[in-house]
């Protein structure tokens, strides 16, 4: 006879473990043909009328290497990735509206602002910015995006 602390942990692994492997019908996972299969994200997750973007890092796409430029390369580079993105599942910056900013270096938060203000104009997503220890591949900026559709 089992007891009630041990019905109780067989239910919730039969109910998470139906939840973990269960796709929604209204999601969608959003990749192109040039993302890398070998990562393990997708580039969009549309759930409903959201957008879910993966965090984005100043990569060249065609050198497949941090941009040149230092902060203010890796930078422009990060935001014209998101664009590229979206472009590339028919979508917009217009339908970003909320983005997280991670920076290595807080002191560096003017100089995004003059950058990402080329890329969005008012009215602005919601945005909240923070500085961290360090990111993927020693990048000094990543954003991760929302959007609406």
């Amino acid at each position: 006879m089992m007891n009630s602390l041990m019905k109780t942990a067989l239910l919730a692994s039969v109910l998470l473990t139906g939840f973990a492997q269960a796709k929604p019908s209204n999601v969608d996972f959003l990749n192109t043909g040039k993302a890398n299969p070998n990562l393990p994200f997708s580039q969009i997750v549309k759930a409903g009328n959201t957008l879910y973007m993966s965090g984005q890092i100043g990569i060249n796409p065609v050198t497949g290497k941090l941009a040149a430029g230092g902060f203010e390369g890796e930078t422009k580079q990060t935001l014209e990735n998101i664009k590229r993105t979206l472009e590339q599942h028919n979508y917009s910056m217009s339908n970003i509206v909320k983005c997280t900013v991670m920076l290595t270096d807080i002191n560096d938060f003017k100089a995004f602002n003059a950058i990402y203000t080329q890329y969005f104009s008012a009215p602005y997503p919601a945005r909240s910015a923070f500085a961290v220890k360090a990111l993927a591949l020693d990048s000094l900026v990543e954003v991760e995006c929302i959007g609406a559709v």
